[in-house]
């Protein structure tokens, strides 16, 4: 397959210079769960130039019914490997660079500190996605976060907007208040889902997130719900690059 045919149908829609515009960017996931890997996909299938990933866990049974890495065949597999030779697969030409690490203070700058055009935010500890989102700001570098998705069914609910919009979802809640004490009050877009989240705390105790930052109450969750989330995260990410490209801002 030419490099032409493998991404004739995204140039159609963009003209050879969108097309161009998404192979010179770099774009860095962190967490390559449920909404991670699904975002990561969408973006090696664009055909962008650069994906760095951000993930330390590996891939266990339980993610099978919402990860896009997990399979039969990766389970124990190192997410971020097995993430690395898919997209080489989708796409021979796109770099990728791996963090196998948490997101804390000494790693944050050595993700951060590199030139990029977005971070797509898709880890679920609030922790640590409230010091992402604010060092990336810091830095000037477009985020964008996703919030809760586990225990919703409501693919109609799901929407993006400002962080400062967020209605309903309680970690959206959390994070704009943690945010707010540091200053931050708006410019920070996000995936979010407007439904009420279903209480269903599992009896199996804990388990590591879906980002594999922390280990977390095991939360209901299905597959299509959590995709969709990567998939619009992906999509404003690539809306972002594009405006950029012709000095829209973000």
């Amino acid at each position: 397959m030419t490099t032409s045919k493998r991404h004739a149908r995204t140039e159609q829609l963009l003209g050879e210079e969108g097309l161009e515009t998404l192979k010179g960017a770099h774009v860095t996931i962190c967490g390559l769960g449920a909404v991670g890997s699904f975002a990561a996909e969408a973006l090696a299938r664009a055909g962008v130039g650069h994906l760095s990933l951000v993930d330390y866990d590996v891939v266990s049974e339980s993610n099978i019914n919402r990860q896009l890495y997990a399979l039969t065949s990766t389970v124990g597999q190192k997410k971020s490997a097995v993430a690395e030779a898919r997209i080489k697969d989708i796409n021979p030409e796109c770099k990728v660079t791996i963090f196998d690490c948490f997101i804390d203070e000494e790693t944050t700058e050595a993700i951060l500190d590199r030139p990029m055009d977005v971070v797509v935010d898709a880890i679920d500890s609030l922790s640590s996605k409230v010091h992402l989102i604010l060092n990336a700001k810091e830095r000037g570098i477009p985020t964008v976060s996703s919030m809760g998705a586990a225990g919703k069914i409501d693919a109609n609910a799901i929407t993006c907007g400002d962080l400062s919009e967020t209605q309903v979802c309680g970690l959206a809640k959390s994070v704009r208040r943690r945010l707010h004490r540091k200053g931050l009050y708006e410019g920070v877009r996000c995936v979010y889902s407007t439904e009420p989240s279903r209480k269903n705390p599992s009896t199996t105790g804990e388990e590591p997130s879906d980002d594999g930052f922390r280990v977390a109450p095991v939360l209901g969750s299905i597959s299509y719900l959590t995709a969709i989330f990567g998939l619009k995260a992906a999509g404003e990410a690539i809306g972002i690059i594009l405006k950029k490209e012709h000095g829209e801002g973000h």
